[in-house]
């Protein structure tokens, strides 16, 4: 019998795993101010898509806020916007792009994934917390195959407040992972209303946390 997580209380392995991955990033991200830090703001701008120069102080403000249980997420440098295509529950096409006027959150995940299993009762309660006609968290299932394994795991664990997106294709994964985005999973955008892809991570993280909340609130500020 599967022993199921209540929302809001994260394993200690999931902390572990996250707090791990935010060292990680961390000093990546390190890197990357250190290099860039002559010009700072300047250079960001100076290197962002036209569409996504507006993006730029959300992207330093929400940076601001990557720490503790979201230390892993990381600033986009350049801001910029993503074409990302997957099924909506509808079963129809969707696209990043369909998001315009929300903040989201958008996660990869699999059944197959043990850290995004622990991690999606606590997208979950965020979505039921923050989501509205600002903000939806949209996390993507990209099992291979049919319908059948990702809709029971959902069913089983009492995920009830997050839309069914699908990508059997894994052709989203692919796309990020030529962006240099993806490199494994879970992993997860922030991108703002625009569909400017404001930050990412990879690695698990326990999204209903304060830490959390806060980077969210730092995105969704006009």
């Amino acid at each position: 019998m599967t022993t199921k997580r209540p929302f809001g209380l994260p394993s200690v392995r999931l902390i572990v795993i996250a707090a791990v991955a935010g060292i990680i990033a961390g000093a990546v991200a390190v890197y990357v101010r250190n290099v860039g830090s002559g010009n700072g703001g300047d250079v960001l701008l100076a290197q962002s898509s036209g569409a996504c120069e507006g993006a730029v102080e959300t992207v330093k403000s929400v940076s601001e806020f990557s720490k503790g249980q979201v230390a892993a997420m990381v600033a986009a440098r350049p801001p910029r916007p993503l074409d990302l295509s997957f099924k909506g529950p509808d079963g129809k096409d969707l696209k990043t792009a369909d998001f315009a006027g929300k903040t989201v959150l958008l996660n990869l995940w699999a059944t197959w994934c043990g850290p995004c299993r622990e991690e999606m009762p606590a997208l979950n309660a965020l979505q039921k917390e923050m989501g509205g006609p600002d903000f939806e968290v949209v996390a993507v299932n990209i099992d291979t195959g049919t319908d059948e394994k990702p809709k029971a795991f959902l069913a089983e664990y009492g995920i009830d407040t997050l839309g069914y997106y699908r990508d059997s294709s894994m052709g989203v994964f692919n796309s990020l992972k030529k962006e240099g985005l993806a490199f494994g999973l879970p992993v997860t955008l922030v991108m703002d209303a625009k569909g400017c892809l404001i930050s990412a991570m990879n690695g698990p993280a326990v999204w209903d946390s304060p830490d959390a909340k806060a980077l969210i609130t730092a995105a969704k500020a006009p």
